[in-house]
């Protein structure tokens, strides 16, 4: 048996109930194949059996009372996995479903991620199976204090920096900040994603959505392509399908869904920046769902309890992928539904929204598929800018930023296929991507000796 599928095998059995990470494992290491034979120094100093291995997982209580005067009680984590190239760096998630397994499989991706920006930045992750969803503001204030009185042993500006990711926005990154500075009398960066008056970076909140569409168009660029009258579906309607909706529409396409966890709206005639705008005001502003889009937009079809991905399994026309709401979201027969339909570009803005039946039909379909390591690295990107500015005691511009966000989406693109080439498989990102982040940390890994 190889090094790569004796680990795999290893991997499932030291972490039973996993399937995320077993997942998120498999992928990577499937694709560093070909570095074994090439890098005899990484497998006699065994970095590929330590790459899969946190530095540390931190698990806690998080007890805090709701408008009731009720006390209730949440499960904290934050996976600090690996900071060879710089302090850990990767995002909060609050929601229901958040597990050690979830916040693994986070973390492990986001060591390859951060590494293709070319930026300092190590990979971690956190969370808690809080749902924001419904709850005051109060209640997410006390809790998010709750939250920050056991993190803030275990982050700084120079150890672990924290961001927003699922249920985890502006107004949580200002309690927890809030909260942090209280406690520790200090004014750093130890969280971005911050509000431009304290500390954060223009073009933050939109660089998740407009890195995975910059990403898309250097895909399309390879075959002469570019967005203008391209149909394209995006899921989810929150940050990154809003701002992945924007760019779309700036660049000459046009979206035509977007969904929630309740269902999907479907409009052929495009949502345009006006109805973004109603859209924006929905979710973020009144908190509602995506279905009463369709109240004001009566030619607009709404899907009740179908994924997006799942209404073009009915048929829907699409050419441009942006899978943008959660980890496995679109399945094989997904998959196969939307090369049927017409889709011949898919660029990853959640984590993982793909399985690996998915990945398959992609490939073998001959479609421009953006692995989220590389496609939804924007987000990350501009955090490290925001950590720059936070150094310098700086702001950019917006035009500064973005111009850097636009060529780090470049470079990463550039990455993944010089880095496909070398290692014998031409055009595939996916490949192209694991190894270019696996390369830059591993060198880094055997330089620091066994540690």
């Amino acid at each position: 048996m190889s090094v790569i599928k004796e680990l795999i095998e290893k991997v499932k059995t030291k972490n039973p109930g996993e399937p995320e990470f077993h997942q998120a494992v498999k992928e990577v290491l499937e694709t560093l194949e070909p570095t074994v034979k090439k890098h005899p120094e990484f497998v006699k100093a065994k970095i590929y059996e330590r790459i899969v291995e946190p530095d540390r997982a931190i698990l806690f209580r998080v007890p805090w009372v709701d408008d009731k005067g009720e006390v209730q009680v949440n499960k904290g984590f934050r996976v600090q996995f690996n900071n060879a190239i710089g302090p850990y760096k990767g995002g909060l998630r609050f929601h229901p479903s958040v597990n050690l397994g979830i916040i693994k499989f986070l973390g492990f991706e986001q060591i390859f991620k951060n590494a293709l920006t070319t930026l300092p930045m190590g990979g971690g992750k956190g969370g808690c199976d809080f749902d924001p969803k419904g709850k005051s503001d109060g209640e997410v204030m006390r809790f998010c204090q709750a939250f920050m009185r056991e993190l803030f042993r275990h982050i700084g500006a120079d150890v672990d920096v924290p961001a927003g990711d699922i249920g985890v926005g502006g107004r949580e990154i200002g309690f927890l900040y809030g909260y942090y500075k209280k406690i520790r009398n200090e004014h750093t960066g130890v969280l971005t994603g911050r509000g431009l008056e304290w500390g954060g970076s223009l073009i933050r909140p939109e660089a998740t959505g407009y890195g995975s569409v910059y990403f898309a168009a250097e895909m399309l660029a390879t075959r002469g392509k570019d967005f203008k009258g391209l149909r394209c579906a995006v899921s989810g309607s929150g940050n990154v399908a809003q701002y992945t909706t924007q760019k779309i529409n700036q660049l000459g396409g046009k979206v035509i869904t977007l969904s929630d966890s309740n269902g999907t709206i479907v409009d052929e005639e495009g949502i345009d920046a006006q109805k973004l705008s109603d859209v924006i005001n929905l979710k973020e502003i009144q908190r509602a769902r995506i279905k009463e889009y369709v109240a004001k937009h009566a030619k607009a079809k709404y899907y009740e309890g179908k994924s997006v991905w799942d209404v073009i399994k009915d048929g829907l026309k699409i050419d441009v992928a942006f899978p943008s709401a959660t980890q496995n979201e679109v399945d094989e027969e997904h998959a196969q539904a939307m090369v049927k339909n017409g889709c011949f570009c898919v660029s990853e803005g959640a984590n993982m929204p793909s399985n690996l039946a998915a990945i398959k039909v992609y490939q073998s379909s001959n479609v421009l598929y953006g692995p989220a390591k590389a496609a939804n690295a924007g987000g990350v990107a501009v955090s490290g800018l925001e950590m720059a500015q936070q150094s310098q005691r700086f702001y950019w511009s917006r035009e500064q930023v973005d111009q850097n966000l636009q060529r780090i989406m470049k470079d990463i693109h550039k990455q993944c296929l010089d880095a496909a080439e070398k290692y014998g498989s031409k055009g595939d990102y996916l490949m192209g991507a694991n190894i270019a982040g696996f390369i830059k940390v591993a060198k880094a890994m055997l330089a620091y000796g066994i540690v």
